[in-house]
């Protein structure tokens, strides 16, 4: 097996759910050794979450956990036990990153906070990733993706005006954290190795959604160069044909109205609606009656065409579009198959899945995928065993819920 950028780099994962789990998986990926520790008998709760292949609640058929867990190894141990505690220090010794996600102050209440680990391992970089961050009032609120989402401004101006404001789906917030902390873990890295110095990386899940470029930058700009608060404008200030729009067997999406009007005319092979005042005019594109009118003439063109057809005569006008894609759509995507980017991995379980690959393609060294997520406490025996346990000791751990 060819050597990776981070085949050199040790790690111990306490992270579960969302964010940590996946900035440990950016790391193992690109060749990290990542030792996941979960909780005896339950794991991570992530294990407990769906989706589950054939809809079977199994802690090893999730495909969440499946997919954010890739190449690392798996350990259980008790960090509560005193024994756990001892066995653990054991295990910094040996590694580069320690990646953590408990609230903040449990790793400092169990004897594991940041001074007593440097100690044992002074050029450690830890990763200490939460809510709203180590320090600061809000230091120990709870929270979740769409509280985040609110806070952190970009809600204000999402949504349709007069109405309340809404969050845009999924958790795109928890994964954008742990993007971040695998990135600010790499450059605590290069500093551990070229200056000898370890430190504590303060990742603030509510930080990273305040510092996100998603329309957050020039909704502040705008506030602080003129004392606007930007409102919801629900797509209508870009003009039209603007947004997903139904078509033969799906939806077809762009974005043409304003300054990218006259594209529109020849995706549609009408050159006589160019210079049209009902559509071609800063007027006309504001105004409800024009919009129908346009409508009229392009639902139709929509429905005689496919979603990919559309797409094609929009490509070849110049217009910014692109087909709204199921999961079925992704998967056989001639672009994603040509780059590469499903792979197919073999799990002990569940069988052979077809999962999301390289997040950004390297020369030699960069992503490869080396084993599946773990099992619960699969490599219990492998990874104590180097430290000396022998067979029976394990034994007597796991009879004292210590691993």
């Amino acid at each position: 097996m060819a050597e990776q950028a981070l085949s050199d780099v040790k790690v111990l994962d306490l992270t579960w759910y969302n964010s940590g789990p996946y900035c440990t998986k950016l790391l193992a990926d690109y060749g990290a050794d990542v030792i996941k520790v979960e909780r005896p008998g339950g794991g991570d709760p992530a294990r407990h979450l769906g989706p589950f292949l054939g809809d079977d609640p199994h802690p090893e058929k999730s495909g969440l956990f499946l997919h954010l867990n890739t190449n690392k190894r798996g350990i259980t141990l008790n960090l509560k036990s005193d024994t756990g505690q001892k066995i653990f220090k054991e295990l910094v010794k040996g590694v580069d990153i320690l990646v953590e996600g408990f609230s903040p102050g449990v790793m400092e209440r169990l004897g594991l906070g940041y001074d007593e680990l440097e100690k044992i391992n002074p050029r450690m970089v830890m990763t200490s990733i939460s809510n709203f961050g180590q320090t600061g009032p809000y230091r120990d609120y709870k929270t979740s993706d769409i509280i985040l989402y609110g806070m952190g401004g970009a809600m204000y101006d999402t949504g349709i005006p007069e109405r309340e404001p809404l969050k845009k789906g999924g958790t795109v917030i928890q994964f954008q954290g742990g993007s971040h902390a695998a990135t600010a873990t790499m450059v605590a890295l290069f500093i551990s190795r070229l200056q000898g110095i370890g430190q504590q990386v303060d990742i603030s899940l509510f930080q990273t959604q305040m510092a996100s470029p998603d329309r957050r930058m020039g909704c502040l700009i705008n506030y602080q160069y003129n004392k606007e608060i930007n409102p919801r404008l629900g797509g209508r200030s870009l003009g039209f044909p603007y947004g997903g729009y139904p078509c033969k067997d799906g939806y077809f999406d762009l974005a043409g109205g304003l300054s990218f009007w006259h594209r529109i005319p020849r995706m549609l092979g009408m050159p006589e609606l160019l210079h049209d005042p009902r559509f071609a005019t800063g007027v006309g594109q504001s105004s409800g009656e024009s919009r129908e009118a346009f409508d009229a003439i392009f639902l139709p063109w929509l429905m005689q065409r496919t979603k990919r057809e559309c797409v094609e005569a929009g490509q070849a006008a110049g217009v910014l579009c692109a087909m709204v894609c199921n999961m079925e759509d992704l998967l056989s995507d001639p672009h994603w198959r040509a780059r590469e980017f499903w792979v197919d991995i073999e799990h002990p379980v569940v069988g052979r899945l077809t999962y999301p690959g390289a997040p950004i393609k390297m020369g030699d060294g960069g992503w490869e995928i080396r084993r599946p997520a773990p099992l619960l406490g699969q490599h219990n025996e492998e990874v104590y065993g180097a430290l000396g346990y022998p067979r029976d000791d394990l034994v007597k751990l796991r009879e004292r819920d210590v691993i």
